[in-house]
């Protein structure tokens, strides 16, 4: 639905946006995750049209966002940082001129109108002034202009920014809920707010694509490299994408050697190795990240006659994978 390639953005001599490629598949909810001044906002809006990209290529819906935007914006609904809002007009006033500006016709107005209040919780609202309505009323506002002409593709920029604990998990509910028929991008600085709605995270520092994480039952799964394995074994570059968690063994029955070698051939370890040769007895097991291997070591030990004396698992969690990816020494592959 979105696909970004090789995309750089130039403000004079400095570099904003450095080669970012990435995409987002129909249906799917991502977040775009970075510090403040990452690029993000800057992205967004080369999404939208909004502003033209210094080199790369960008399609929504199959359409080429700088040879074909008018048709990328009647695709996308767009609620940037500092929604552009008549404070003056009441809700429904506001609504409709915006979806006479987005071209929606007449005969279907009204229709859109009802719906677009309802799916944002604004019916108890529609007649009141905007400038009279709190932030997180006028954050649903914005909402529902940005989807006024029913779009296929919502780009939202930091869209619970300034508001309380409880409208948040009031927009967070609403995007999750709309998430169910459009596809989002929704771009943050808060880590659970991201972890809470999102279904992937892309992660960009300094202009730079940093990492690609799925999250999956409670999980933070990283396509990207995350750990590096000390071993006498060359890896390839594709093993090393995969690699994300470890299990730590004490195992005790068999030789070093032995226990090394079984242990390399259970299905999705990537690699084993022991941690120190002065730690007695300890093993460190790499596998698949998307894969929990616990009871197959745990089975494959006990067939073999060994002690299993412990077993613990190190996997990052969010903030630690946001850390390490936004972190002053990450280089882009």
């Amino acid at each position: 639905m979105i696909e970004v390639q090789n995309l750089y953005k130039n403000y004079g001599p400095f570099q904003a946006l450095k080669d970012i490629s990435f995409d987002v598949e129909k249906g799917q909810i991502v977040g775009f995750l970075g510090p403040n001044g990452a690029g993000k906002t800057t992205t967004m809006r080369i999404l939208t049209c909004f502003m033209p990209a210094s080199s790369g290529k960008v399609t929504v819906a199959g359409y080429d966002v700088f040879k074909e935007s008018k048709e990328v914006r009647n695709r996308i609904g767009y609620l940037p940082e500092n929604i552009p809002l008549y404070t003056e007009m009441t809700v429904i006033k506001y609504l409709s001129y915006m979806g006479k500006i987005r071209n929606v016709s007449r005969k279907q107005l009204n229709n859109r109108l009802d719906s677009v209040i309802e799916s944002c919780g604004l019916i108890e609202r529609r007649n009141q002034i905007i400038g009279q309505l709190s932030r997180g009323y006028r954050q649903r506002v914005g909402l529902a202009q940005a989807l006024i002409h029913d779009p296929e593709v919502l780009i939202l920029d930091e869209p619970t920014s300034g508001l309380d604990p409880r409208q948040i998990v009031e927009i967070r509910d609403l995007i999750k809920g709309l998430g169910k028929e459009r596809t989002i991008l929704f771009s943050t600085h808060i880590l659970p707010e991201a972890k809470n709605t999102c279904e992937r995270l892309l992660v960009i520092s300094k202009g730079q694509i940093t990492g690609d994480i799925e999250l999956k039952n409670g999980r933070a799964i990283p396509k990207t490299e995350t750990h590096s394995v000390n071993s006498d074994d060359e890896l390839s570059n594709e093993q090393n994408k995969i690699i994300e968690n470890t299990i730590n063994l004490v195992v005790s029955g068999a030789a070093n050697d032995e226990i090394l070698s079984t242990l390399k051939k259970i299905p999705f370890v990537i690699n084993a190795d022991s941690p120190s040769e002065n730690t007695k007895d300890s093993y460190r097991v790499y596998y698949q990240n998307d894969i929990d291997i616990r009871p197959e070591v745990a089975k494959t030990i006990v067939e073999n006659g060994w002690n299993l004396i412990e077993m613990s698992t190190d996997e990052m969690s969010l903030e630690e994978l946001f850390l390490s990816l936004t972190s002053e020494n990450v280089t882009q592959e």
